[in-house]
Order: C-alpha cells, then sequence, then structure tokens
C-alpha cells in the first residue's frame, strides 16, 4: 500500500504579489513547509483575473486551489480581485488567503464580506502558514497532497 504522502497531486497555488522581496519570502516559507506544490506567481491584479478565468495567453492555465493575495496590486487591487472571484460561479469556492502587511479592522470586515478563508500577515511566518493549510484542508479534494499533520 502507498503511503499517504506519495498519493495525490500538487497543490496548485496562486501567489498575486506585487513585492519580489515579498514573493521571495512566501515563496521560501511554501518551499520550507513541506507542501507538495506548484506555483503561479503574478505581480498584477488585472493578470490574475485573466489567469484565473483562462483568458488571452492564459486560456491553458491551472485552476488554483488556493490562491494567496496582497491587498495593493497594480491593475486590479485585491478587493476588486476577490469580488471578481466571488462573483463567478467557476471560482467562488476556490479558498483565497490575503497577504497584507496590517489588518485594519474595518478593512478586514471587508474582506470577510468576502469570504476570504484568512489572513497571514507579511512578511510569512512558516508556522502560521502551516497551521492556515491545515485549517483549510476541508476545502481542498482528496486528491491533493498536503502535509502530514503534527
Amino acid at each position: 500500500m502507498m503511503r499517504r504522502e506519495t498519493v495525490g497531486r500538487p497543490m496548485e497555488i496562486l501567489l498575486v504579489e506585487d513585492s519580489l522581496t515579498s514573493a521571495r519570502l512566501t515563496m521560501g516559507a511554501l518551499r520550507n513547509g513541506g507542501l507538495e506544490h506548484r506555483l503561479t506567481w503574478l505581480t498584477d491584479g488585472a493578470e490574475a483575473a485573466d489567469f484565473l478565468h483562462r483568458r488571452g495567453k492564459f486560456t491553458r492555465a491551472p485552476q488554483p486551489d488556493l490562491v494567496l493575495l496582497d491587498v495593493m496590486l497594480p491593475g486590479k487591487n485585491g478587493r476588486e480581485l476577490l469580488a471578481d472571484m466571488r462573483a463567478a460561479d467557476s471560482l467562488r469556492d476556490i479558498p483565497v488567503v490575503i497577504m497584507t502587511g496590517t489588518v485594519e479592522p474595518a478593512e478586514a470586515d471587508a474582506f470577510q464580506s468576502l469570504q476570504v478563508q484568512g489572513f497571514l500577515t507579511k512578511p510569512v511566518d512558516l508556522a502560521n502558514f502551516l497551521q492556515l493549510v491545515e485549517r483549510l484542508k476541508d476545502y481542498w479534494k482528496a486528491d491533493m497532497i498536503l502535509p502530514l499533520g503534527q
């Protein structure tokens, strides 16, 4: 019988972040977290919308299992992109985690109304990220490779 951690497919993660430093730190946390994944990194909210809707050069893009979304983005900001996702039947149920330097209570309420699954404070902390992944497991398909519980 195959061991659980060798079965399935890598998690598809879309990182939408315009800061190279924040993106590098997030990718490092993912790499160090034992989470088998494929990551697409985009720096522009409008480009991320095209990716999610598989428009233009993204017609063959994979559908992400998780979106890590910065708030302040060129093209289309994080709130606009999230509202766009929640309005689309094919994207509505994808878990979204907001990555931000700070979360003001009013901003957190606005994002909660758009059904975000969590907030990560930048720079992304590995332990917090893995706890969040653990909480999100209910959203994901059985064929994905997730880190083993501690």
